[in-house]
């Protein structure tokens, strides 16, 4: 899988890339994460990437004579079709069944959003998914990109190892948060590990992790119910 990002501050993503999962991932040839430095296509000679809202407001918005080029730019040093993605507050929540679909692309590209966001023409001409990681206001759309890279490359097969791990998550299988874990000691400050997960009783046990998967849902997340 190749993911491109096309971002004002490519050096932001100098230790999420080349650390963990993802380096590994990259290490294996599972995926190919490139950085396009928008600033290569601004324009004047101060390679100007935004500018004022026609119309007044607040802020600065990335021009779409300098996001469009980005990312044609990036479609073409790589063959495979691309599904284009556009970090935005006004865009759809991005989620788990949404990292599962996107992790299926062949080629992935994210522009990180930036300012006060982007000329809405650059998104209409790419025909662009705006994506948003949530009701939060953040400085920037690397963040975003990253939280998405890295939920969409950990999905790809052997990238965990574990195959299982991927599945046996919060908001997989069924949807619902995972329930607690624990490892050594067995005991801790007078806390003992549950005595159901010392059994060895592989049925008893999964019945008890799924009954408190529904618990903690129930508890903190009963929309996901």
């Amino acid at each position: 899988m190749v993911i491109q990002v096309v971002t004002l501050f490519p050096e932001m993503f100098d230790g999420p890339v080349t650390s963990s999962i993802l380096k590994r991932a990259q290490d294996h040839g599972l995926a190919d994460i490139r950085r396009v430095p928008l600033r290569w296509f601004g324009v004047g000679p101060h390679r100007t990437t935004d500018d004022y809202p026609f119309g007044g407001g607040v802020g600065m918005l990335l021009r779409a004579d300098v996001v469009v080029p980005a990312v044609e730019w990036a479609l073409a040093h790589h063959a495979a079709p691309a599904t284009v993605v556009v970090t935005s507050a006004q865009g759809q929540r991005f989620d788990q069944a949404m990292a599962q679909e996107l992790s299926r692309a062949e080629h992935l590209v994210i522009v990180a959003g930036h300012y006060e966001g982007i000329d809405e023409r650059a998104t209409d001409l790419l025909g662009a998914r705006e994506v948003s990681v949530g009701d939060v206001v953040l400085t920037g759309g690397e963040i975003p990109a990253m939280v998405m890279i890295d939920a969409i490359v950990r999905l790809l097969p052997g990238a965990l190892g574990a195959e299982e791990g991927a599945v046996q998550e919060s908001f997989s299988g069924e949807g619902g948060l995972e329930g607690p874990q624990f490892t050594r000691p067995k005991t801790f400050r007078s806390r003992p590990v549950p005595e159901v997960l010392l059994s060895g009783d592989h049925a008893r046990i999964a019945r008890w992790k799924v009954e408190e998967s529904k618990a903690r849902t129930r508890q903190r997340r009963p929309d996901l119910l």
